[in-house]
């Protein structure tokens, strides 16, 4: 389960989001309901609804978002909502998949977009609420224990999972491993098909693949529902240079200045908060030296 600088490497991420992730010293001070945009077009003519917080999201992408309102988004959603007074949350349900943004945030049909990584030039991203990265997940007793960088020897006979086209499937290629690996399609059309994070620790577990390298947050979160003993690494000391990490956000409209300055305060004056609804998923954060964040 953060297009932009991003375009180049972190290319499943950004399909996630295409073919399918605060400021003033005041702040402290003003009570929930103030920040809300003012009645009508909000803070200078800006298309932001002051009542409803209208969300951008895929209907079937968990543990992101999902129809029956079970994903972390969603939950970042209702607290988003409860911080700036808006009286409910709405969505704006379209796949992730080409022209996402285009049919949604820059239609004017909803107003943010909970998880987009850092960067991204289609959009406008708040400050980072969380950051992650690409992980490695095996089965206790694989003989994979200490095993932190796609480059250790421990998986040179190894069948690998890997999701085609991502950063690390460039780490895995240097490393002579994708001649064994198994790869999973890039682009999935998850209203008709599962997760490929998902299928992934399902072939795990079945002995189909001996580890698996799937973006942070999806590998967590399926890891965790499992209910297996497997271990999450998070890449974080790759020696490649091909970047493993990233800073996820939330998106807006470029226009729309003060409802990013908004979602900025919340971010800050709420980021325990945030924490704990990411950790309820299991998604492996790491802070900006790279070291876990576990409360």
């Amino acid at each position: 389960m953060k297009r932009p600088a991003w375009e180049d490497e972190m290319s499943w991420y950004r399909d996630r989001l295409r073919l399918f992730l605060f400021a003033a010293t005041a702040a402290a001070f003003v009570p929930a309901h103030a920040l809300a945009q003012d009645a009508g077009l909000g803070a200078a003519g800006e298309l932001v609804d002051p009542e409803v917080l209208r969300v951008c999201a895929d209907p079937s992408n968990m543990p992101f978002t999902d129809q029956s309102g079970e994903g972390f988004e969603n939950r970042l959603a209702e607290l988003v909502a409860e911080k700036t007074g808006r009286k409910s949350v709405a969505y704006t349900w379209f796949p992730m998949i080409t022209g996402f943004v285009r049919n949604t945030l820059t239609a004017n049909r909803c107003d943010v977009i909970m998880g987009y990584a850092q960067g991204d030039e289609l959009v406008q991203n708040t400050n980072a609420y969380y950051r992650s990265a690409y992980v490695l997940v095996y089965r206790e007793g694989s003989g994979l224990g200490g095993v932190e960088t796609i480059g250790d020897p421990k998986l040179a006979d190894k069948k690998i999972g890997i999701v085609g086209g991502t950063p690390p499937a460039s780490s895995m290629a240097a490393a002579k491993l994708m001649r064994s690996a198994k790869t999973y399609p890039l682009m999935v059309d998850t209203r008709i098909a599962p997760s490929m994070a998902e299928i992934m620790i399902k072939d795990l577990l079945a002995g189909t693949i001996d580890a698996a390298i799937v973006w942070g947050p999806m590998a967590g979160y399926y890891a965790k529902k499992s209910g297996a003993d497997l271990t999450v690494v998070p890449l974080v000391k790759e020696k490649t240079g091909v970047r493993m990490s990233y800073r996820i956000t939330m998106g807006v409209r470029p226009s729309d200045q003060e409802w990013k300055r908004t979602l900025n305060r919340v971010i800050r004056e709420n980021q325990a908060e945030i924490n704990r609804i990411l950790l309820d998923y299991n998604v492996p954060l790491i802070d900006e030296h790279d070291n876990p964040i576990t409360q």
